[in-house]
């Protein structure tokens, strides 16, 4: 596939699939299919929308929710007008998560519906946190996530972001002190692209026929780059709002997805799944795996169950 150079923006991603594959399904989530041409439109507005907010170049934009098709709107969108979207870990303790917003001192916060309550009680800790969106229904007088966004219209912003600005900036597990923000630029995560081509590896080559299932958590790498690279690929991208080993069996056999990516804990929880053996795995390519070692017997048992290639990426 022709594929955007890792020296060019977010926005030359989105409009050159817009441009080649309009009527492409970019992402499927529960029910809602989003084509090419409406993501360069979704994004173009969350990114006309945070401007409109107060949002500048080089803000912090922040997302508390689980995997969503409305996240990686906003993950692009901020690339657009020069923000820096930070996922945080929807695991983690009210306190950890307000640290988290007033060390990035996002002045915006996209919040999933199962995050209200934590939200409610420490937003008054975070000064410079003033707009919070809901992401799903409107809710607490936050507006909602499309409404928000359809007020605003969809033509790009008239901002020119650089390969060398932050696009996302996670946060390590604090497991030795405080959670330390990772600045990610847009060359970082379109410059892989550029070194997996230069591989000549059949397990690096995307096609946009191939279906992407995105089922680690957004607040990780392996959730957010593997959606980023679902999308710089033009690829189909399903998105899963948890981790469910029944729900995968099922997706890759219903929607024939043939490349994913998963933690070795999550690997094996699938391969320990009663039906695991019953699944049709004709479609499936490559699992990409990361994050962790894998025990040699895990990944054996991983090639006799799904028969088809492996490899290691993302740490």
């Amino acid at each position: 596939m022709d594929s955007v150079s890792s020296s060019r923006s977010f926005a030359d991603v989105t409009r050159h699939l817009a441009n080649t594959q309009p009527h492409r399904t970019a992402l499927s989530f529960e029910g809602r299919e989003t084509t090419y041409a409406d993501f360069e439109r979704h994004t173009n507005q969350v990114a006309n929308a945070l401007i409109a907010a107060g949002v500048k170049s080089g803000d912090r934009v922040a997302y508390f929710g689980k995997n969503s098709n409305s996240y990686f709107e906003v993950f692009f969108g901020a690339a657009k007008m020069g923000g820096a979207t930070t996922p945080i870990n929807w695991r983690l303790a009210g306190p950890e998560v307000a640290y988290i917003l007033q060390d990035s001192r996002a002045p915006i916060l996209f919040v999933g519906p199962e995050f209200i309550d934590t939200v409610q009680k420490i937003a008054g800790e975070c000064p410079d946190l003033k707009t919070i969106i809901a992401v799903e229904e409107s809710t607490q007088g936050w507006p909602a996530f499309t409404a928000w966004r359809d007020a605003q219209p969809d033509t790009p912003p008239q901002i020119a972001p650089d390969a060398d600005d932050d696009v996302l900036q996670l946060y390590t597990s604090g497991t030795t002190g405080r959670p330390k923000g990772v600045m990610l630029m847009a060359r970082n995560l379109m410059g892989l692209q550029d070194v997996l081509d230069r591989t000549g590896a059949e397990w690096a080559q995307w096609s946009a026929d191939d279906v992407s299932l995105i089922a680690m958590p957004i607040g990780h790498i392996g959730g957010t780059g593997w959606g980023f690279w679902t999308l710089f690929r033009g690829a189909k991208g399903i998105v899963l709002r948890d981790f469910d080993p029944g729900h995968i069996l099922d997706l890759i056999e219903r929607d024939k997805i043939n490349k994913l990516f998963l933690v070795p804990s999550a690997l094996q929880a699938i391969v320990n799944h009663p039906r695991a053996r019953e699944i049709d795995y004709a479609q499936l390519k490559y699992i990409s795996y990361g994050a962790s070692p894998i025990p040699l017997a895990l990944l054996r048992e991983c090639v006799e169950v799904f028969g088809c290639g492996s490899c290691r990426c993302m740490g």
